[in-house]
This record gives C-alpha cells, structure tokens and sequence, in this order.
C-alpha cells in the first residue's frame, strides 16, 4: 500500500515538473516572438486592436514614465497614453496596401523609455468581400465564322477582383444560349481567364449575330459579380485560324531597359491562302498600365518597351497577344516578361527615436538611439549593412532585421566632449554599391564630477585707509568644468587671521570682496582671509583660496573753503559773517565774470591741486566754473527769462586717492543796478537777527532814501569829475591798496596752493571786525593786473572801530558803476 503511495506520489511530481517545464518553453517562446493581431480590413477609425501595454507587460501606472510610442513610415495605428490599447487611426484597405498579396500586414516598433527599449509588433489585416469582380471593358465584340467547327475557342478575357482568398474571382457564367459555353482557365500566376467554347455550328443566314452576358462572380458571402457584354457577329467561311509558335512565350528584361528595348518576337502562321493568310499581331484585353509600357508591331510581331520599367513596382508582367488572319480568325498566346532587378535604391535610414541628452556617467551599453534601415531592391541589391563613421565612444548593434541599436561604446566625458556627432553609413550588397548617410548628435548632460578651482591659490589686494564700507577689496574667481547647477560657483568666507573676518565681507555670486568698514593704516596695515568656493551640485565640490589685503596710506584732508564763506559761520568769536550775493546785470553776455570761489588744502602735492566744478544751480545752463580757477562766469548771455535771484553750488575737489570735496553757495541777483535789486533782496526771509541781517536791512533804507538824490546831482557829479581830471574812485586802489599792513585780508588767504591773488573792496571798518585776518604777504599790483573789475568803495581810511564792534553807515560801501558788483551785506 506505502509503495503504491509512493508510487502514484512520484507520478504526480513528475507530471508538474513536466508542466513547469512545458510553461518555461512556451513563454520562453512567446518573449521571443513578435506581438501579433489580427484584424478585418475597413475598420473605423478609433477600433479597438488589442491591448498593447498589458501584451508588453506594462501597468498603467508606468504609462506616464516610460511613454510608450509607435514608430512607423505611415501611422495606421495610435496608442492610448492612459490605456496603453492599440486603436485604428486611419483607414485600411487591404488591397490598396498589400495588392494581390495572398497575405497583408503592418509591422511597426513600440518604443518605450526610461529605460530605452523597442518592440516589434504585427497587425494582420484580413481580407473582407469588398470588391466585386470588374472586367477591363463593358462589351466584347467577336467574329465567328460560320464554319468554325464545334470545339473552338475563342479568348474573352480576364475580369479582376482585387480581393484574395474566398473573396476573388472563383468562375464564369454565360447567359443559357444554343450555341456557346464558357470555361474558366487558370494560368500558373493564378489568374483565371474566362474561354468562348463553340458547342454547336453556326450558320449565318438563319443568325446573323448572337448576343449573350458574361457573369464573373467570387467566392465571398454573399458573393459579388460583374458582367460583360459578348456582341458575336457571325462571318463566312475561313478554314484555317492562325497558329502561335509557342503558346506561352516568357522573356526577361533588365528594370534600367530604355524605352524602345525589344522584347521579344511572337510568331504565327496561317494555312489559308491569299487574304485569309495575311496575319496581324496586337494586344488582347489587358489593364491599361500594362498597355501603357509595351507595343507590339502589326506586322512583325515584334514586342517593345514603351515605357521605363520599376522592379519595385511590378516584377512580372502578362501579355496577352492575338494573331488575326485577314478572314477575322484569332489565335491567342501568352507572353510572360519578368522585370530584373538593377541596383537603383540606395538604402533608407530612418532615425525613430534618440535618447538625448545622455548623463556623461552612463555605463557602456546605454542605448541612444534606433534606427531603421531598408532597400527597397532585393536580393543582394537588398541587403544592407551598417557602420557608424566619426571619432565618438559609440557603436552600433542590429537588433532585428533592418533595425539597429546605437549604444555607448565606453564611458562619456561632457567636459571633453558636450556633444558626439556621428554619420550613420549604410550600404548595400549591389554592384556597384549604393550608400546613404544621415547624421546623428547626440548630447552628454552633465554630472557633478568637477570641484571649483580659483584662477590663483592666493590673491593679493592693496586698498587705501579711510575707504568707504562696501568698497570693492578684490574679486576672486573660481571656475567650475561642470555646467548648470553643478558648475555655478559660490563663494563665503572660510576663517583667517585673528580678527580679519569683520573688516570683509564676500559676495556669494560673484566673488567680490567688499570692506565691511573704514580701514585705518595706522590700526592694521595687513591681514588675510580665506575664500571658500563651492558649486551648487549633489553632493557639492569646494576649494578654498587665500586672499591677503594690504592697507594703504591716502589722504584724508578735505578742502576748506575761504569765499564765498557760508552763512551763519563765525569767525574767531567776535561777530558773524556776513551772507554774501552777487549782482550781474541783465545785459551781461557769456563769459561775465560772476564771482570766484576760493577754497585751500592743508594737504601738499596731488592731494592739494583742486579743481572746480557746478553741481547745482537753478538754471544750469547759465553758469560755468572754471575747472582750476574757480572763476563763476555766465555760460551764455543772460535773458529777460531767467529769475532774478540764482542759486549757484560748486564742488571743490582735491587730487586725492580718493578724492575729497567741499561745496560753496554763491548767490546771485541778476539787475542793471544795486537799486534795481533791491526788491529782490527784500524778499528774502524774516526773522534773522544776527549783525549781517541787520546791516543788509539798514544798507537797504539808505539806498532808497538816496535813490532821488542820486539821480539829481548825478549831471553836476559828473561835470564835476571831468574838470577835477581822474576820477577820486581810482584812488582807492592806490595809496590805500590793502596790500599794506593792516589790510582786510583773510588769515590765512596766501595758504595752501592758491596760485592767485584776490583784491576785494570792503569797507574798511568791516576789515577791522574780522579778527582771524592777517595782513597778506602779497605784493601790491596796480589796478589795471586786478580781475578785470573796475575799482570800487572809497580810501580805506584809518578806522578806529574795535575788532568787535558791528560796521556802522559810514563804513558801508560806495555805490559806484562797476563792471561787476560784490556787496556784503
């Protein structure tokens, strides 16, 4: 009983390792085979074929990510992105695709991604009874002789229908006659044409002519027909047909034969004499096309191309030739001519799908790119191989046939190579050989493989004390090989010396180092910082760089200005300086002579050579300053529509590294006269109560109260001066010049580098009030070297007034014609 157990237990071990065995064999065989569907033709667009993506083993949810796609000459079909299911996209009609092929099928790759592969995929397109059996013409006309005997027969034709299978012409059927039947011959192509078999003997004079309907009909459910007229007109007697040589003739003709090549010769003959032996050739009913590319000679018989012949299109042809004596008897045979193929195609490269860019750190192997390539000549015009020509790591492999691969041949570098662009050559067997070439780039994406490396190990910076925070110290640059992310470099700071790290600061981008602070010479004269760079791939790449700043002594002196002094500055305590105004007049044109600002440096060398210039005025355009004399003069003649009371501000610069300034304001009243700018200056702002207010308030009620008398002793001042010769105002500028000791000149007016002189006309009492003036080391110079202006004011008498002691009427200045004007006030 055990071993029975045993037995039967063995038994069925055996039998489930066999079906294991059975199951591998079987789907070791279906993964090796092609994808197949089988379909009837003229489906609609939008059919459903089969379920693509689950036959390749794809879940819908990888649809998304490996992006299923057909690759195909002519897209007849289409793919669900979401379903992965095949669907007829255009319209199939078998025989407008394969033709009289006995089976049709589209072939087509199924491209997939990540990772790249293809499959190969077939569609079979069945054949459905769509077409009914056509013959090549409406009606036959044939002429019999009424002592043809019984038994003769007599060629109608071929009558096409362009399905296969069941569904093409399977027979022919002759309307019920007395005299005539109708028998189906088929040759060795296959093709079956229909005969006129003579039953009975004819005889003219009881029927002259027979009408009777051909039917062709095929084979399909329900089957379809076509039907052909035969008009039979019956003739007297002619004993003999004519008779071919040969009942089928074959020749071959190479596909580049010119027009006009022959064919071959058919040949008949006649035992009837005179007329009734005098033969003619011609064609019998054929399709057009195949009329259109031969002609045969009447009289010779001879057969010759008319028209280029195309293996690729029609490899064989069927003639169908007639001999007719002169009584109307027809002999028929056949003449099969086979077209040679030439090597006239060159092959065809088709790129369906390139994987690029490609990481430059994919291993060897990695598939790129598939190609397609085919010949449409055959045999050994037909086969094809392939090579890729270019200095690139890639190679090709063939996949199927007609189908490549190209794949990395060995690791990629992008730094050395961003791209490889390769020709793919295909050639065929032929002779001569016929190639064809089509270009391929492919692109290497880039890896993060490169750290950043700086142009130097080390920098070195000079920067001049006093800076300003955030200057510019230095730039640092590192290059990175990669690109993207992985090649764009940032820079912070990485440690250094003691107490380095808060006088700079780093610019993450670009690498500029900036001050964080003033530098001071005096405090650190060097110190050194490092400079980390790092790009911006995963996991990041850095180096690191020293840079070593020095400091640098500079000038730190602004220039101090003298004139026009600024409103409300004091001076060593006493009493406060007067605001100053110039008055031009109206008529003055460009170049008048405004003011003059004059500024010092305590600093020597560059650092004290100053220069001049407008930085701000209420008409810009009416002022220029001299760049190194400081002279304020009208850029262009003064107009009715320029204000009254301008503003002019310049800059004084010293010649620095960096370059210090200081700005003065002068203040101009444009008027013919010192009265006519009187209303003018009384519009300027209340509420000062310093001494200079004061005195301006009091210069102005003077000045109306005279205006009258002015103007009345004005004719009798002047006969006056022309008899007591020069006038007294010139003598201002002589024995009482303020060159002598005592003058009012500023303190400090000869320091600095001033490479000029100054002369004013004040009033002598205001000249004692400033007690911070020191008589100047000038040398006394006539009136005619002075700045051009006509002298003004009346001898500086010796004055008495204290040092602080405001100025009082007598001491305010004369009012004269002059050239130009400066007015304390």
């Amino acid at each position: 009983m055990a071993v029975r157990q045993r037995q039967s237990r063995q038994r069925a071990v055996g039998r489930a390792v066999l079906l294991l065995a059975l199951l591998l064999v079987l789907c070791c065989r279906a993964a090796a085979e092609r994808i197949r569907y089988a379909i009837p033709e003229e489906l609609g667009r939008g059919s459903l074929v089969g379920p693509l993506a689950r036959d390749l083993g794809l879940s819908p949810a990888e649809l998304p990510t490996r992006k299923l796609r057909l690759s195909a000459e002519k897209q007849y079909f289409t793919v669900s992105g979401e379903s992965g299911n095949l669907y007829v996209s255009e319209r199939l009609d078998r025989e407008e695709m394969c033709g009289e092929s006995a089976s049709c099928s589209v072939s087509f790759e199924a491209l997939v991604q990540n990772p790249l592969n293809v499959f190969h995929v077939e569609v079979a397109i069945q054949d459905v009874n769509d077409n009914a059996p056509l013959f090549l013409q409406d009606n036959f006309q044939l002429e019999i002789n009424e002592f043809t005997s019984p038994g003769a027969r007599f060629y109608l034709g071929i009558a096409e229908d362009p399905d296969v299978g069941s569904n093409s012409l399977q027979g022919y059927e002759l309307e019920t006659n007395a005299y005539f039947e109708v028998e189906m011959k088929e040759r060795q192509d296959g093709s079956k044409f229909a005969e006129l078999v003579l039953r009975h003997v004819l005889d003219r004079e009881s029927e002259q002519s027979v009408r009777l309907v051909l039917t062709a009909v095929d084979g399909g459910d329900p089957p379809r027909s076509g039907t052909v007229q035969l008009c039979i007109n019956v003739t007297d007697a002619n004993d003999n047909a004519p008779v071919f040589a040969q009942d089928r003739y074959r020749a071959s003709l190479r596909e580049d034969a010119p027009p006009g090549s022959t064919v071959l010769n058919v040949s008949a003959s006649d035992a009837d004499a005179g007329t009734n032996a005098c033969i003619t050739y011609g064609f019998g009913k054929m399709p057009a096309k195949v009329l259109q590319k031969f002609v045969v000679e009447a009289e010779s018989g001879t057969i010759r191309l008319q028209e280029a012949l195309d293996f690729e299109d029609t490899r064989a042809f069927s003639l169908a030739v007639e001999a007719r004596d002169g009584g109307g008897l027809v002999a028929h045979c056949e003449v099969e001519v086979e077209v040679l193929d030439v090597n006239d195609n060159a092959p065809e490269i088709t790129v369906t799908s390139v994987s690029s860019p490609v990481p430059e750190d994919a291993p060897a192997g990695t598939v790129v790119a598939l190609l397609k390539v085919r010949d449409r000549d055959s045999g050994e015009n037909g086969q094809v191989w392939c090579e890729l020509s270019g200095e690139a790591p890639l190679s090709m492999v063939s996949s199927s046939v007609g189908s490549y691969k190209v794949v990395t041949a060995s690791a990629l570098d992008r730094e050395q190579a961003s791209e490889h662009r390769v020709t793919v050559v295909a050639r065929d067997r032929g002779s001569p050989s016929l190639s064809s070439r089509a270009s391929l780039v492919l692109e290497v994406s880039d890896v993060n493989d490169n750290a950043p490396v700086f142009e130097e190990a080390a920098y070195s910076a000079y920067v001049a004390e006093n800076n300003a925070a955030g200057a510019p110290v230095v730039r640092v640059r590192a290059r990175d090989a990669d690109a993207g992310a992985n090649g764009r470099v940032s820079y912070w700071l990485a440690g250094g010396s003691a107490g380095a790290a808060p006088y700079v600061s780093v610019e993450a981008r670009s690498g500029a180092v900036y001050a964080q602070r003033s530098f001071d010479y005096e405090q650190c004269r060097e110190f050194a910082v490092a400079v980390r760079a790092q790009d911006g791939g995963a996991p990041a790449r850095s180096s690191t760089a020293t840079v070593r700043v020095f400091v640098l002594d500079r000038n730190d002196n602004a220039p101090r200005v003298l004139w026009p002094a600024a409103a409300g500055a004091s001076g060593s305590g006493a009493s406060s300086l007067p605001a100053a105004f110039e008055v031009v007049p109206r008529s003055a044109e460009a170049g008048y002579l405004v003011g003059k600002v004059v500024a010092v440096d305590a600093d020597a060398g560059r650092n004290a050579w100053l220069s001049y210039e407008l930085v701000q005025a209420s008409e810009p355009a009416l002022f220029r300053v001299g760049l190194h004399s400081g002279e304020v003069r009208t850029a262009r003649a003064v107009s009715e529509r320029d204000a009254a009371k301008q503003r002019v501000v310049a800059v004084v610069k010293d010649h620095g590294q960096p370059a210090l300034s200081a700005t003065a304001t002068l203040h101009v009243v444009l008027a013919e006269s010192l009265q006519e700018a009187l209303p003018e200056l009384s519009e300027r702002a209340a509420g000062a109560d310093s001494p200079a207010e004061l005195q301006f308030y009091l210069v102005l009620a003077l000045a109306l109260l005279s205006a009258l008398f002015l103007l009345s002793v004005a004719l009798a001042v002047l006969a006056r001066l022309r008899r007591a010769g020069p006038p007294a105002v010139l003598r201002c500028l002589g024995a009482q010049r303020f060159s002598v000791p005592g003058a009012a000149f500023p303190a400090d007016f000869c320091e600095g580098t001033l490479p000029y002189s100054y002369n004013l006309c004040v009033a002598p009492a205001r000249a004692v009030a400033e007690g911070a003036w020191l008589p100047p080391p000038l040398p006394s110079v006539p009136a005619e070297e002075l700045l051009g202006a006509e002298p003004c004011g009346k001898p500086s008498p010796s004055s008495s007034a204290g040092a602080g002691e405001p100025p009082t009427d007598a001491d305010a200045p004369q009012v004269c014609k002059p050239s130009r004007s400066r007015c304390f006030l």
